[in-house]
């Protein structure tokens, strides 16, 4: 099935920096479509301080729109989640992000419908007017006694549980995966150590007292790739060249 239309409202937004903020935190979870009810400057979308802060998402600011009202802003969906704190004589039922998401996602998708994620001003959150007018409240999870957002932030964690809910994006993976060492590439670098081991005085050969077997165990357990080896052996080179001539043998 197709991934559901997904909206960001942004209510009475007074910080064009968390207008540029908040088109950056969708973007990157694969969202793009941006709304902004009456904002405190109307050419907010094009000013310096949100065009930086939206740091390479300008094309969502691009497409984004401003409206005058609530009501507006929610032309054509279909699924309203209010985000807010503030405890509420009624209302949508309040639940975490996580809880919620993962339901409305496969609900969304069945039915085709478009969902919207409101947010309410930095100062005020949303009024009880706002919230009524949407099917579902949620609640980021904080601290007790301290549960101040940046809007931005806010934005953040709900577009990554939408998008977790929805189905993640695949890590990329940036790094090769290392190729283990095989045993007889570890067996030889222990040679190699007990060899110097020994010129170094650090291993008496007459009473060795189970030294390499437990350094082999040693080994084993940290199943070195063969780069580590390398390394090891060329601390044991760099070890026996270090001593000089006329030091102590074992």
């Amino acid at each position: 099935m197709p991934e559901p239309t997904t909206r960001f409202i942004l209510i009475n937004t007074s910080h064009a920096g968390n207008i540029g903020a908040a088109a950056r935190a969708i973007k990157v979870m694969g969202f793009g479509e941006l709304v902004l009810v009456a904002p405190r400057f109307a050419d907010v979308l094009s000013r310096e301080e949100t065009v930086a802060m939206a740091s390479g998402a300008a094309d969502v600011l691009t497409r984004a729109r401003i409206v005058a009202t609530l009501d507006q802003a929610l032309v054509g969906v279909h699924l309203a989640c209010a985000t807010a704190m503030t405890p509420r004589d009624f209302g949508p039922p309040t639940q975490a992000p996580r809880d919620a998401l993962p339901a409305l996602a496969a609900r969304a998708r069945s039915h085709g419908e478009r969902v919207a994620f409101v947010f309410g001003s930095e100062r005020y959150g949303m009024s009880n007017d706002e919230v009524w007018r949407c099917h579902v409240c949620l609640s980021i999870p904080t601290a007790p006694g301290y549960g101040s957002l940046n809007l931005a932030q806010a934005v953040q964690l709900i577009a990554y549980d939408w998008r977790s809910a929805l189905g993640s994006f695949a890590v990329e993976e940036r790094t090769t995966t290392p190729r283990t060492a095989s045993a007889d590439a570890v067996q030889g670098a222990l040679e190699h150590w007990r060899e110097v081991l020994v010129q170094i005085g650090y291993l008496d050969p007459t009473t060795p007292r189970k030294l390499m077997p437990r350094l082999m165990q040693m080994l084993n357990r940290a199943r070195p790739t063969e780069e580590e080896i390398h390394i090891l052996r060329g601390i044991a080179r760099a070890a026996a060249k270090s001593r000089r001539p006329g030091d102590g043998n074992a």
